[in-house]
């Protein structure tokens, strides 16, 4: 059997692609935002010292991730429906999207806030400083930077799985290959583009959270800066020990080694 590639017949379609892969991004956006606030929310309420606002935050994580997304978003979309509450497909993906992410980013956010030594936060207590900033400069700030990757990952994980909306008749990349692949009988091709648009969104996710991470997160900078300035003295002392500069460090204990040998 005699097969080859033919993209021509996917040349007309080329803007349903891209108005797919907008409107991908687009729920992405708004589940990623929402839903790191609730995570963040959920994390914090989590650890309270209040019991049952705790135990109701863990049956929300633990339902959330040990259920399947489909299963998430037909509860939204059909249950609610069939109880009198239609709403739009799109309106009903991202509310998905937003409880799957805010139990996913809880957890990674507690992770974090578990990580702050209690004795930072006892200084900030003596210190006299408000629950509030020392939620938010002692806590948050330095958890959130730990657990940034992790986060990230996470994001992009979520924006891929919103290729079940598509479930829901939402008009996302995957249902628009759908319709593509059966007006024009070219599933090969189709889904290699889609595939293509899927990483293009992967890697354009990954860029704005490393620029994201880059401008927030000041004390990486700096502490990035500070290994290289370091790193960068050793290598000239280094160097200059040995070319056998007299002034360079270390050239005068290796001299005085050689006299005390001597």
């Amino acid at each position: 059997m005699h097969f080859s590639l033919n993209f021509a017949p996917l040349v007309p379609y080329w803007p349903v692609f891209l108005e797919g892969a907008w409107l991908t991004l687009k729920m992405t956006v708004f589940a990623v935002v929402i839903g790191t606030v609730l995570g963040t929310l959920v994390a914090f309420a989590k650890r309270s010292r209040h019991r049952l606002l705790s135990r109701l935050c863990a049956i929300y994580i633990e339902s959330v991730r040990n259920t399947p997304f489909l299963v998430q978003i037909f509860l939204l979309y059909f249950g609610l429906a069939s109880m009198g509450v239609h709403l739009p497909t799109f309106t009903a993906a991202v509310l998905a999207m937003v409880i799957n992410i805010g139990a996913y980013a809880a957890e990674i956010i507690r992770a974090g806030l578990e990580s702050v030594p209690r004795g930072q936060i006892e200084a900030a207590e003596c210190l006299g400083l408000s629950k509030w900033r020392i939620a938010w400069h002692v806590m948050l700030q330095p958890s959130i930077e730990k657990v940034y990757p992790s986060l990230t990952t996470q994001f992009i994980l979520m924006m891929q799985a919103s290729a079940i909306a598509s479930q829901i008749s939402a008009e996302e990349l995957t249902a628009v290959a759908n319709t593509v692949q059966s007006d024009t009988f070219r599933s090969l091709e189709t889904y290699i583009v889609v595939a293509a648009l899927y990483l293009a969104l992967s890697l354009l996710v990954k860029l704005v959270a490393w620029a994201a991470g880059e401008y927030f997160f000041k004390r990486r900078r700096t502490v990035r800066r500070a290994a290289a300035l370091t790193a960068q003295a050793a290598r000239r002392r280094a160097a200059a020990v040995r070319a056998g500069h007299p002034n360079a460090p270390g050239a005068s204990t290796g001299n005085a080694t050689q006299r005390s040998a001597s």
